[in-house]
């Protein structure tokens, strides 16, 4: 049964001043809707990305659900301010004080005042919930920037997915590729079918999974003419050129997670899954990272592999993906029940 979805945008002014756009979904079938011991997702997205593009993933997880398995009350997601139809929404408000960088803090401290409550719009008592906060690449380290705030946070488990894990003294390289790499990359397509056909022809777009690309072209772009682009015709990406590059140019955060870890993991259940295959990160740099970060994988409630992934497991492969967070709820669950015996 498809998922039921609602969207709902959040403000948190005057505490803070950009506004988030979150989606709620959930199965209308299901008996856990109200129940307090059923756990609620909360997924945040990477660099270039948008809250939709969990849903293949999202929807192939309740498609496994075993009648007597984990308990799901319902799964939230969310955009970073600059990403996505927060993008939209905060469209002048980035304009001034947000380029040329952008700072992974800013999503942090969205992410906390949602989730904190402290803002309007959602109403929702996550404090009241079991919480289960999931992150990708860079919002992997934004979860670790949330943890910090006050209110604290305190979630039930963390489920971190190729997690943006750098030592401080690996930053500046990999953050020039990536800027050079955004900034000249392209974002004025005729058409959305345009747009479809002609990133499903290129290499690097042809291995994700094709919902997840289809959800990427309708979502993750908007129509033309724009504030960016007042005079222009066709389609473009809601996180502009110049915001995603802003983005990729904040190495702070990055250093800054990596002396926190050690304490996240050893303070809340934390489990990790990477792709097996070592593309955007190198062997050595995620090995420092497990070994010195954390202070060994032993440290994780959990550490898995997806075959034939690399770091954008959730574009790629979301179905393999939804049967690794089975697994984790899975031996969340269980041990649950445990501690009751």
């Amino acid at each position: 049964m498809p998922l039921a979805s609602q969207s709902f945008t959040f403000d948190p002014r005057p505490r803070y001043p950009l506004l988030l756009s979150v989606k709620r979904y959930w199965d209308p079938s299901s008996p856990h809707l109200d129940d307090p011991t059923a756990v609620t997702l909360v997924f945040t997205h990477g660099t270039g990305f948008h809250k939709e593009q969990y849903e293949p993933m999202i929807q192939d997880l309740y498609n496994f659900l075993p009648f007597d398995g984990p308990k799901i009350r319902e799964v939230w997601s969310l955009d970073a301010p600059n990403h996505g139809d927060s993008a939209v929404l905060n469209e002048q408000a980035l304009r001034s004080g947000y380029e040329p960088v952008f700072g992974w803090q800013e999503y942090a401290r969205g992410l906390h005042a949602l989730l904190a409550g402290l803002g309007t719009g959602v109403d929702v008592e996550f404090s009241k919930r079991r919480l289960v906060i999931v992150g990708h690449s860079m919002s992997a380290v934004v979860i670790g920037l949330a943890l910090t705030y006050q209110p604290q946070l305190k979630p039930d488990f963390l489920i971190m997915v190729e997690m943006m894990g750098i030592h401080a003294n690996d930053v500046p390289a990999l953050m020039k590729s990536l800027t050079e790499g955004s900034a000249t990359r392209r974002d004025i397509w005729p058409s959305r079918a345009e747009a479809y056909r002609l990133l499903k022809a290129r290499p690097a777009w042809r291995v994700w999974d094709d919902r997840v690309l289809q959800i990427f072209v309708e979502r993750g772009m908007r129509p033309l003419p724009t504030s960016e682009y007042p005079g222009k015709e066709g389609v473009t990406l809601k996180c502009t050129r110049r915001q995603e590059t802003a983005t990729y140019r904040d190495g702070l955060a990055i250093a800054t997670v990596y002396s926190l870890m050690r304490p996240i993991v050893q303070r809340i259940p934390t489990h990790f899954i990477e792709g097996a295959n070592y593309d955007a990160l190198s062997r050595p740099v995620k090995d420092d990272f497990l070994a010195n970060a954390v202070g060994g994988v032993q440290n994780l409630a959990s550490f898995s592999r997806i075959p034939g992934a690399g770091h954008l497991v959730v574009q790629t492969h979301p179905t393999a993906l939804a049967k690794a967070f089975l697994n984790i709820l899975t031996k969340e669950r269980d041990k649950l029940l445990q501690a009751k015996l």
